[in-house]
């Protein structure tokens, strides 16, 4: 199946959709709008909608329903099993201790084996609820990475062009972790409370109604400091995690770029803005960490002062033989199991509001739709003759605008006959590289058809929609892997011999022959280990494989030297026999191999006919053509 050559796309510097000329990253239609008192800092801040958080969670535990459900019931026996203890321990002091008085040892041996098969039974339940609810949780964050990697690819050209791919890697990376926290030790720690409390306070009714009375009357102001730390930290952590992917996006940049970096001597000033981004994350921790301090500290105020006056009333009564001893005895240590957990408790919500943050960005990543959408009845291309490689296009009644009004290419109407090479010149920013875009249908025209041999684009599905049009940029994006593995994702169920095959035509097999390992050769990271115009013909020997119908070709030799150059402009003219191309052509050495050009400024096609009629004329592209040759000459 054909694929759209690169890979990705090489944007030329003129302005995209979704963003006007001169304005940041966050702004222009494509840009959701941010609620008031978000971090500055996240200048790609994309808000979940209403109720799309507790829904993503929802459909990430479906699928282990069952499983959740055991594990609950296993924590709840579990929680039932340990709280006997205290009651173990208050029938030896009340019942125990005078029957052994009395030689009686029967109710101390009962008691015994008692706490021994408590203790066995939660431990066994405890091991058996961390495997069944780590099977749910590993299974809910594997769905969720890959939600997020099917999601971000399935997403439109402009959507990537202006949300970064180190945002995207914090996304399914920290953010995931962050989760990945909540699940597997928060969750347990909230169950465990909250069953326990539940528990306790039943206890110590049963056991003294005025004694769990008061337990239960020190959850008020216990409540109210539990919801002021949630109000307080939500804001906290979801600054700190703008802060996360603020550092990430900052190191992937770098390192990507490292050459330039080198080149331009931008260490120090990198080192600096990293600095600033790692102190920021830093600060806004410390802001999370003060909040858990807090918190903690008036949990244990509020924990102890309610077992003080709980112990110092229960003894009173002890006294005056209102209560009985092993009761007290028992109230006092289900009060510690009451209040011990609290501190756990903020552990919880320490995670909570992290994982809360952190999916609230992902479920805003996952709301966002492809403005290319998928037809919703695709239809199929007419079957081509053999002897007939290329399909006519037809741009009708065709304009381009930002949503917000910035219109990038007016209304116009272009046909480009099956077979013929169209070469596009301009200055940057004319709206060549859109047009081509909108050919390979990364955008969507705001008004008008791009047909394929009078089929809309629009009503094209996916494969088949690349098995007609392949795009190759100037970039010439190679993946990690051997040459043979680039070269096939054109069509990859290809054989060696149909790469090679491939190669040779495009005149790349003798350099690929002389490299250590041959078509098995490691191009490594974007195709490091080999130069821009080898990375070129393999770009070039890919679209020849896939033997697309149109094909676009972005600058393809405005970075490549004049060996380079010449190189690639004989495998343009194997790879362009027959076919329907349109060129956008930097150098005007390239228009050398076209059948027509267009020439745009502003958006606009100013003019358009042979190369040879506009260069003998008085436009804009004799100019361009004369000033072309004097510089050659020169």
């Amino acid at each position: 199946m054909t694929t759209t050559v690169d890979g990705r796309e090489a944007v030329e510097p003129e302005p995209v959709p979704g963003r006007e000329p001169g304005s940041g990253p966050d702004t222009g239609p494509a840009a959701v709008p941010r609620k008031t008192g978000d971090d500055p800092f996240d200048k790609d801040a994309l808000p979940a909608p209403p109720g799309a958080t507790g829904a993503l969670l929802r459909s990430l535990i479906a699928p282990h329903r069952t499983a959740a459900i055991v594990s609950a019931v296993l924590m709840l026996v579990q929680q039932a099993a340990v709280q006997a203890g205290p009651l173990l321990v208050a029938y030896a002091i009340d019942t125990g201790v005078p029957a052994f008085r009395d030689n009686d040892h029967g109710p101390l041996i009962a008691v015994g084996v008692g706490y021994l098969a408590s203790a066995l039974l939660s431990g066994g339940l405890q091991y058996a609820f961390v495997q069944v609810s780590a099977r749910v949780n590993q299974g809910a964050l594997l769905d969720l990475r890959g939600r997020i990697f099917r999601h971000a690819q399935a997403l439109s050209v402009d959507f990537h062009e202006r949300y970064t791919s180190g945002r995207l890697i914090s996304r399914s990376t920290s953010d995931v972790e962050s989760l990945r926290e909540l699940l597997s030790e928060g969750l347990q720690e909230l169950i465990g409370v909250v069953l326990s409390a539940v528990y306790i306070c039943a206890m110590l009714l049963w056991l003294d109604p005025g004694l769990g009375g008061v337990a239960v009357l020190s959850f008020l102001p216990l409540y109210l400091l539990i919801r002021n730390y949630q109000r307080r930290a939500t804001a906290v952590f979801s600054r700190r995690s703008t802060a996360v992917a603020a550092v990430i996006v900052k190191f992937a940049e770098t390192m990507n770029g490292i050459r330039p970096v080198r080149a331009f001597r931008r260490e120090h000033a990198n080192d600096a803005e990293f600095d600033r981004l790692n102190h920021r994350h830093e600060r806004f921790n410390g802001d999370s960490m003060l909040e858990m301090a807090r918190y903690v500290t008036g949990s244990r105020l509020v924990a102890n002062t309610a077992v003080a006056c709980i112990v110092l009333w229960g003894a009173y009564r002890v006294t005056r033989g209102g209560l009985e001893l092993g009761v007290l005895a028992a109230s006092v240590l289900y009060l510690r199991r009451l209040y011990d957990p609290i501190d756990r408790l903020g552990m919880f919500l320490n995670s909570y509001q992290s994982a809360a943050a952190s999916l609230e960005k992902i479920a805003g990543l996952l709301a966002q739709e492809p403005t290319v959408p998928a037809p919703v009845s695709p239809r199929e291309l007419p079957v081509l003759a053999s002897e007939h490689p290329g399909r006519e296009v037809v741009f009708d009644g065709v304009g381009f605008a930002y949503r917000t009004g910035g219109e990038v290419l007016p209304r116009f109407d272009l046909t480009i006959p099956a077979g013929q090479t169209v070469a596009v010149v301009g200055s940057t920013g004319a709206g060549k590289s859109t047009l081509a875009k909108l050919l390979a249908r990364f955008y969507d025209p705001t008004e008008g058809q791009v047909r394929l041999d009078g089929v809309d684009l629009g009503d094209l599905d996916v494969p088949e929609l690349r098995r007609g049009v392949v795009m190759v940029t100037q970039e010439a994006f190679l993946f990690s892997g051997t040459i043979a593995e680039n070269i096939a994702i054109g069509r990859p169920e290809a054989t060696p011999a149909e790469i090679e095959r491939a190669a040779k035509a495009i005149g790349a097999h003798d350099f690929i022959s002389a490299l250590p390992e041959g078509y098995d050769t490691d191009v490594r990271k974007r195709g490091g280990r080999i130069s821009a115009g080898q990375r070129q013909l393999v770009a070039f020997a890919r679209a020849l494989l896939a033997d697309p119908a149109v094909l676009i070709l972005d600058e393809a030799t405005s970075s490549l030297d004049i060996p380079g150059e010449r190189a690639v402009q004989h495998a343009m003219d194997t790879v362009l026999h027959g076919r329907t191309a349109v060129v956008i052509a930097h150098r005007l050495s390239t228009v050398e191999i076209a059948d027509r050009v267009l020439v745009m400024e502003n958006g606009r096609i100013i003019e358009d006919g042979p190369p040879e009629e506009l260069i003998g004329g008085s436009g804009q592209f004799a100019g361009l053509h004369r000033a072309w040759q004097e510089s050659v000459v020169g």
